[in-house]
């Protein structure tokens, strides 16, 4: 038989990720030591409460980029898949990271509501103004990121950019008006949304951890376009799962004649695998069994 049995595990080279994380780390790192201090001077609880979610973003980059130059190792006898799956765990520490940080914005910000300190508007205007640019350059860095890893610090820091949009129009307000308690305002503001999104990220890493059905798989069009290929007459016992979000897998079996030849099984492999590719499948294992065999499903 003229027949090839090549395994292609998909490209594990970086797109581009990692550099990106890199200077997207120094650039929070450095920008949050100088807010802190910032924070301090101006009296301002928003700007404190940004600088110790600066600080988190800063651990959770730090982490990212080291769990994402993780994932591009390839398989051992440790890990039979890879490293792939690393890249999720540095997104969900990212968002764990994030979650405490809001925590404590909140546990500072809500007494400020009840005593209003008022902080210094000038000072709160120029961090404002560095804010949006060091957060704005590294989320433009991380633009376009396609694994959930960079998609989390991403958010991250484009959120940053927003608390800074609004710290600045809370400044410029302080600056013209008496109104202390819009610092605390925006600050437990700032701390809800970033909770809302953490949520919906944590939500996804947990998805792809627990094997669940990748979001762009259909398990019913996978079953009846393999039920159309000449030579099968079943599928059954289908399980999809993802490495990272972007890397899907499946096992399948297919009920196919008794007397099936070698090369029309190495066929119609050959036609499902093209088919899977198609409906977001990298790689793909599959069973051939006849109706007379006893199949366990697990």
């Amino acid at each position: 038989m003229g027949h090839h049995h090549h395994h292609d595990h998909n490209d594990l080279s970086d797109d581009g990720s990692l550099g990106k994380i890199r200077i997207a780390f120094f650039i929070n790192l450095v920008f949050s030591a100088i807010e802190l201090v910032g924070g301090l001077y101006t009296n301002s609880v928003a700007i404190i409460s940004d600088a110790l979610h600066d600080l988190g973003d800063s651990l959770s980059l730090g982490a990212a980029w080291y769990f994402q130059k993780l994932s591009y190792r390839g398989r051992d006898k440790s890990y039979s898949y890879g490293y792939r799956r690393f890249s999720v765990l540095g997104a969900i520490l990212n968002s764990l990271i994030l979650v405490i940080g809001s925590t404590i914005i909140l546990s500072e910000a809500i007494p400020r509501l009840i005593n209003p300190e008022t902080p210094d508007a000038v000072g709160m205007i120029y961090f404002a103004i560095g804010g949006i640019a060091a957060n704005g350059l590294a989320a433009w860095k991380l633009h376009g990121g396609s694994s959930i890893n960079q998609r989390a610090v991403y958010l991250h820091l484009l959120e940053d950019v927003l608390g800074w949009v609004a710290t600045l129009i809370a400044a410029i307000t302080l600056y013209f008006y008496d109104l202390p308690r819009i610092d605390a305002v925006l600050a437990i503001g700032i701390a809800i949304f970033i909770l809302y999104n953490v949520v919906k990220n944590l939500k996804e890493a947990v998805k792809i951890i627990m094997q669940g059905t990748p979001e762009k798989v259909d398990i019913k069009r996978i079953h009846e376009k393999l039920e159309g290929l000449e030579g099968v007459k079943s599928t059954h016992d289908c399980h999809t799962w993802s490495m990272d979000g972007r890397y899907n897998i499946l096992s399948i079996h297919l009920v196919v004649e008794p007397y099936t030849s070698l090369d029309e099984l190495s066929d119609i492999k050959q036609q499902a695998k093209d088919l899977l590719k198609d409906e977001h499948i990298d790689h793909a294992t599959i069973e051939f069994e006849t109706e007379e065999e006893e199949c366990e499903p697990c």
